[in-house]
């Protein structure tokens, strides 16, 4: 079973949704801000460490887009190489942005 949910969207470019799967379908909700996990946006399939480190691999050579919450999604983006910190806190829990 996997640890991270991933989808892949195709607008003009592709935007890799990556969420922890323990928080997948919770609303995080700090005043008028609000990230809705239980979304389509994020209802990805289910991958390990090793295959969602791949998967996130192939998509930053493409020039992806990344949106990626939760500690565990974080850490995997950054064994990945897309990213090397610089997340923010949102509700306590660690949110990255990537636009390329």
């Amino acid at each position: 079973m996997g640890c991270v949910r991933i989808k892949i969207h195709k607008s003009s470019r592709f935007v890799v949704a990556v969420c922890d799967k323990e928080i997948f379908g919770k609303k995080l909700k700090d005043g008028s801000f609000q990230l809705n996990l239980a979304s389509s946006f994020f209802d990805g399939d289910e991958f390990d460490e090793e295959e969602a480190i791949k998967i996130l691999r192939s998509y930053f050579l493409d020039d992806a887009s990344f949106n990626i919450v939760g500690e565990k999604s974080i850490d995997i983006a950054k064994k990945a190489g897309i990213i090397s910190g610089g997340e923010s806190i949102f509700c306590g829990v660690p949110v990255c942005l990537v636009l390329l």
